[in-house]
């Protein structure tokens, strides 16, 4: 994205909010289940444009908007009619710009109802940081949802946002224009690698579903998809500084009783931390998923909270 993409879709982003705009992002099944309903076929306002991804006609919004469109280089014209290429959703009085529904390209930037269940489960590990970090990381950070949080919170920090891909860090930083956040910065980089020196403060929310297609948005290794998680968690703690905290939200599943990727951690949380707790947030998360190949022996997908404090 050159600078005239990003300033177009600063302007379009700034455009929208002043229009009283507004979209809390669903599940894709629920999104496909609305979108199927009849008379959704078509978008008949703002929100079925930039949250719903329908296609609409031309005459359905202002020159100007579509003009800025044009010139971010989101304006696709479909045989259905014009489509933005970009969702706009809600977080708070935040408004964050993340990839098209449906969502199938490995570069794609997801955000979604654990992007809420994520910045929910952080702010309450807030209160936890004292007066806050000085130095804090988002790892796998999309489109930056939570480090803008953690930027707008304590806007004394240092806030890295990293991520491995370039179209996320692209959309992340209009991001952080659109939302004030002038103490974030961005890093390309896969996991922790790249990225010097320690932290107070580590996040992240990244992907845990076993993808066939291995796309890096949604794919999180091996281990029932668990792989990816606890790689940052072990990696994370070793980039801690004393008493700083790891904040991990993911999801796990689980075949019968045994939750393995709690047992994976458990040593190396009992060798390096003071405290640690760890609490499932839902109990029963893309169950659509459990029909996939590889959740054959899979009973539920249940969202959890790591919260780790460094010794």
């Amino acid at each position: 994205m050159n600078p005239s993409n990003a300033n177009a879709l600063l302007a379009l982003g700034t455009a929208l909010r002043q229009a009283g705009y507004r979209f809390m992002t669903v599940t894709p099944s629920t999104h496909r289940r609305i979108n199927n309903r009849p008379g959704n076929e078509r978008a008949h306002d703002l929100r079925g444009v930039f949250g719903w991804s329908r296609p609409f006609d031309r005459e359905l919004l202002p020159a100007s908007v579509l003009a800025l469109m044009v010139e971010a280089g989101v304006l696709e014209e479909t045989e259905d009619g014009l489509r933005s290429q970009v969702r706009l959703s809600t977080l708070d009085d935040m408004l964050l710009f993340h990839s098209a529904w449906p969502t199938r390209d490995d570069d794609a930037v997801f955000f979604g109802p654990d992007t809420y269940r994520f910045v929910n489960a952080m702010r309450r590990g807030f209160a936890f940081v004292g007066a806050g970090p000085e130095r804090a990381v988002d790892i796998g950070c999309g489109g930056g949802a939570g480090a803008l949080t953690i930027a707008r919170t304590f806007p004394h920090a240092e806030v890295i946002g990293a991520d491995i891909n370039p179209k996320a860090l692209e959309l992340a930083m209009v991001n952080a224009r659109l939302n004030g956040a002038s103490n974030l910065a961005l890093a390309q980089c896969d996991l922790f690698d790249g990225l010097q020196g320690d932290f107070d403060l580590v996040v992240s929310n990244p992907p845990f579903v076993v993808d066939p297609d291995a796309r890096r948005y949604r794919h999180g290794g091996g281990e029932l998809g668990a792989e990816l998680s606890r790689r940052i968690a072990e990696q994370g703690l070793g980039r801690l500084r004393r008493g700083g905290s790891l904040m991990l939200y993911t999801g796990v599943a689980l075949c019968g009783q045994r939750d393995h990727f709690l047992e994976s951690l458990r040593p190396t949380l009992e060798a390096q931390c003071d405290t640690w707790t760890y609490e499932e947030l839902d109990p029963d998360i893309f169950g659509g998923q459990l029909g996939e190949p590889g959740y054959e022996d899979v009973e539920r997908i249940a969202a959890v909270w790591l919260h780790a404090v460094k010794r």
